[in-house]
């Protein structure tokens, strides 16, 4: 009796379940409650703050700050997803080799045996921006400043043997928020067009990460999270935090920097002795003519002496001096002639190398044929040149102005702070560079240039045709014996007609630029609207440096 109690006790159970099971999935599929209602639409502004805050936890920039552009940042972010692989293995073997040595300083002390990477990789997930603002500047640069985060799973596990006792510790779940200020610069005709890329952090970034010891997550005890966190964020503050900077050289710099004037070389040409006699009837007319090696600019030319093999100048002269390490002084003495090409008389050159700065020095030079040493013909005796050089570099604290985003700043030497307010004095080099124009257009034709017109001299552009946007970045110098503090230096844009006709040459506007301010800040980069233009804008640098 007790066996068939069970039995059907079991069954009647069995059989419950079933066709319970069987009724709940019919009500579950074919009824519908009564209280069920359609959900709310309503618009974001309606929303209150708290529930917008729970509906868009993570707000992009490029919504937030209209500054921020979109347009890249998608395509930006599919070129990292797919390149990412790759550059975790190269970012991972270059924190390998600059880990491994610091390493190794500390194996032998405190018992270490050996520290090792057993695994090291930045995860599958790349880092994502999040939007990006650009900045124009009259700079040759190119600013950017992107919005990074970096939510990643990287596996980074470092094994340290102490005593035969072997320790593993390991990173995860790393989090990076950063915003960096990213600067091209400078903008060169070289590929890739830029010579290094310059990195700051604009604010102190937020980094969030694990760290397993034995397996066990240490910063779960209590204070020591927070306490990393602030060393971390000052350290890194420390170094990069704006107006640190982290500088990483793309291209060679003899290859990417822009060539700037470092000083000026006085010449003096005194004389020459025991000439070669050219002519068959009457004597050689002697002249000196002086250039540096890597320039394009014409050679300075002494008088010519008539009839004189042991002529006598005492002329001076200034040259621009870019590499004083590597220049050369090149010095050519010819015979004038009225008909034909002059006869050159010789040639010798110095190194600007074996001149100390500030100190003449008299060169007493035998004139060669040509400047190939082993070459016969330059045994033959053609005379010396007498000539005194002085290298005078620019001073250091000449050079004005930095600061492409936050305005121009003053540079102040010691001995300014000393002189107060005093006229400055003294030799200099005026540097006018044409950057472009923007907006000039003519009646009849648009093939600007410009023309630059101080102290009666003139410095011509190249012509760009058919545009009202013209780029020129052309660089023009002016040595003068004092600073032109009273002085303004004019600037024309003017267009010229390419083909046969009347009216040539039309004026697409002006501009008087006074130099005082060039001259006690020592630089000015900056737009000028053009006078007798509707829209027209150049964009001149102005540059002084003294002696």
């Amino acid at each position: 009796m007790g066996f068939l109690s069970s039995f059907v006790g079991i069954f009647g159970f069995g059989i419950g379940i079933s066709v319970g099971l069987i009724i709940g999935f019919y009500f579950f599929i074919y009824s519908e409650p009564e209280d069920v209602e359609d959900p709310v639409v309503r618009p974001l502004y309606e929303l209150d703050t708290t529930t917008l805050l729970d509906l868009m936890p993570e707000i992009p920039f490029w919504v937030k700050n209209p500054d921020y552009d979109r347009v890249c940042v998608d395509w930006l972010n599919k070129f990292m997803l797919h390149l990412w692989p790759y550059l975790d293995k190269a970012v991972c073997g270059t924190i390998r080799t600059t880990a491994e040595p610091i390493f190794g300083e500390y194996i032998g002390k405190f018992q270490i045996e050996a520290i090792k990477f057993e695994n090291l990789s930045l995860g599958t997930l790349p880092p994502t921006v999040h939007g990006l603002k650009i900045y124009e500047t009259n700079e040759r640069e190119l600013v950017m400043e992107p919005a990074i985060k970096w939510a990643g799973n990287p596996n980074i596990i470092v094994s340290v043997k102490i005593c035969s006792l072997r320790i593993t510790v390991q990173l995860v779940d790393m989090q990076i928020f950063a915003a960096p200020r990213i600067t091209l610069k400078p903008l060169v005709s070289t590929i890739p067009c830029f010579g290094s890329i310059i990195v700051s952090l604009m604010e102190k970034p937020y980094i969030d990460f694990g760290v397993k010891v034995l397996g066990g997550d240490i910063m779960s005890i209590p204070g020591l999270y927070r306490f990393v966190q602030d060393t971390i964020k000052k350290q890194v503050a420390s170094l990069y935090l704006w107006p640190q900077t982290l500088e990483i050289p793309i291209l060679d710099p003899s290859t990417a920097a822009i060539k700037k004037p470092v000083g000026i070389l006085h010449v003096t040409v005194v004389r020459a002795i025991r000439l070669l006699k050219m002519d068959l009837i009457g004597s050689s007319d002697p002249y000196v003519k002086l250039s540096l090696s890597g320039e394009k600019l014409p050679a300075k030319k002494t008088t010519i002496k008539k009839k004189n093999l042991n002529p006598e100048w005492n002329e001076d002269f200034k040259l621009i001096v870019k590499e004083p390490e590597s220049q050369l002084l090149n010095i050519n003495v010819f015979d004038w002639d009225k008909v034909g090409a002059h006869d050159r008389l010789g040639v010798q050159v110095v190194p600007l190398k074996r001149l100390k700065p500030h100190e003449t020095k008299e060169f007493t030079l035998d004139l060669l044929k040509n400047t190939d040493i082993s070459d016969p013909q330059n045994r033959k005796q053609r005379g010396q040149i007498v000539v005194e050089l002085r290298y005078a570099p620019f001073r250091e604290d000449s050079d004005g102005f930095s600061g492409p985003l936050d305005g121009f700043v003053k540079k102040e030497s010691a001995k300014d702070r000393a002189d107060g307010n005093e006229s400055p004095t003294g030799a200099g080099l005026l540097m006018v560079t044409i950057q472009g124009a923007e907006d000039v257009e003519g009646k009849r034709h648009n093939n600007p240039y410009a023309l630059v017109l101080f102290r009666g001299e003139k410095k011509k552009s190249k012509m760009i045709r058919r545009t009202r946007d013209p780029r020129w970045n052309e660089e023009f110098q002016f040595m003068l014996e004092e600073p032109p503090v009273s002085e303004k230096i004019h600037i024309k844009v003017l267009s010229k007609r390419t083909g046969i006709g009347f009216r040539s040459k039309e004026s697409l506007g002006h501009v008087d630029i006074n130099l005082a301010d060039v001259v006690h800040n020592g630089r000015i980069n900056q737009n000028y609207h053009l006078i007798d233009s509707k829209n027209g804008i150049i964009h001149v640098e102005l540059g002084w440096k003294t002696v």
